[in-house]
């Protein structure tokens, strides 16, 4: 598919597309009766499953795939479906534009979910900072219950499930899956140690899936489409619709729906403008602040899908692309990645806890250029001590963009250190 001729399918342009009537007079809510009136929940799940939904949260999971995990219904033993809205992820910026702009198809999305894995409640979290954005949602989520959409015996038939939004406790962590069921149970988000996975001991103990806002509102969409006719959009190993966020030295910033697979020079060059001031590009994360770094000469032909980027060392993430021109400092650039990691870590794992603040100090004193030769090779062995080490993510978050930009800038780590004293 020629991204020029693309249509957005998540963000169309649609005047008040977030009143559910328009939604309703564009077709909306229509798969949701179709699944109620016509489809299994196991054959909803085999559909997005075969569509290949890849999580659009960061893991890149196979939705369908992980709701076929969850165990089958037991009597008096409720289920949970909560749809992670806690977007935290520097340089993304997807999510909110989704419930801002467009969201009944997400809501929409999440009852089929629930219908395929016979929810009783699902709980969104949302970023507490994002206080307009739960006000939006609020009101589409009380339209979709006076519809009838949402409630008891859903549209007269025998499933029934609820919607519960709920705000977030304002920490990066809370985006961690096991880390957001403890704030919604109302603990501090320490995040849970794997097994049990959350499908068999998720919310307060019941089975539970978590699944991003972006990956549910693609749900309708594959089902309008066909699972068939939507892997035909992008590339084959991550298809669908991508909500690209650009952010950084580009002349147009901004939030970009195209097909996945799409070429990250394009992305650059013709859909964000190109580099602001006529400048050169020098790196791009492509993924959200945690994904490794490019240097520009390493950009060429590579695509914005697993795949292609994990052949480049790095990896898609919430597909949310930092743009850094010529002029960038790397070494403040690394600074500031780690400071807002050693600030968000939760404290809960060691290696995290007193990593993140190591890797934060050792940049500290290339900024003051009292750093020697030596810190350089010591920030590459505390960031391999980090990684792998913990029970969240987050230590290799931090490790990840840190160790890439050392390896990939190292002589501008060399430029401010100093040779190291040896005694005589």
């Amino acid at each position: 598919m020629d991204w020029r001729a693309y249509k957005p399918l998540i963000l169309p342009s649609i005047p008040n597309l977030r009143e559910i009537e328009v939604y309703e007079q564009h077709g909306g809510y229509e798969q949701f009766k179709r699944v109620l009136r016509e489809m299994s929940p196991a054959q909803v799940i085999e559909e997005v499953k075969a569509a290949n939904i890849r999580g659009r949260g960061g893991a890149g999971f196979n939705a369908g795939l992980k709701w076929s995990f969850m165990p089958p219904p037991k009597p008096g033993i409720p289920r949970y479906l909560a749809a992670n809205g806690d977007e935290s992820e520097p340089g993304t910026f997807k999510d909110r534009r989704i419930l801002e702009f467009n969201p009944h198809l997400f809501i929409e999305g999440s009852l089929i979910a629930a219908y395929a894995m016979q929810i009783n409640a699902i709980y969104v979290y949302v970023r507490g900072e994002y206080a307009d954005w739960i006000g939006i949602l609020q009101k589409a989520v009380d339209q979709a219950y006076e519809k009838g959409y949402i409630g008891e015996n859903i549209l007269g038939s025998s499933f029934s499930t609820h919607l519960f939004i709920h705000r977030g406790a304002g920490a990066y962590i809370c985006g961690e899956e096991t880390g957001l069921m403890e704030s919604l149970e109302g603990k501090r988000a320490y995040p849970r140690y794997k097994p049990p996975f959350p499908a068999q001991k998720g919310l307060w103990g019941c089975p539970t899936t978590i699944n991003n806002i972006e990956t549910l509102a693609h749900v309708p969409i594959v089902l309008r489409l066909g699972a068939a006719a939507y892997t035909q959009i992008g590339a084959a190993d991550h298809p669908g619709p991508i909500l690209y966020g650009i952010s950084g030295h580009v002349n147009r910033p901004g939030l970009y729906e195209y097909p996945s697979g799409m070429l990250i020079t394009d992305l650059i060059y013709e859909v964000a403008g190109g580099i602001r001031q006529g400048k050169r590009l020098k790196g791009v994360i492509p993924g959200g602040s945690s994904t490794p770094i490019l240097k520009a000469e390493e950009i060429e032909g590579v695509r914005m899908s697993t795949d292609s980027l994990r052949k480049v060392g790095t990896m898609m993430g919430t597909a949310g692309m930092l743009v850094l021109d010529e002029e960038t400092d790397m070494v403040r650039l690394a600074y500031r990645i780690a400071a807002f990691y050693k600030h968000e870590s939760c404290g809960q794992c060691t290696p995290c806890r007193e990593g993140t603040g190591w890797l934060k100090q050792i940049l500290h004193r290339f900024l003051e250029q009292t750093a020697t030769y030596a810190d350089i090779d010591r920030l590459l062995s505390v960031a391999e001590q980090m990684e792998g080490r913990t029970i969240c993510a987050l230590a290799d978050a931090a490790v990840w963009p840190i160790r890439a930009i050392v390896q990939k800038y190292r002589n501008e780590f060399e430029r401010v250190a100093r040779p190291a004293l040896i005694p005589v």
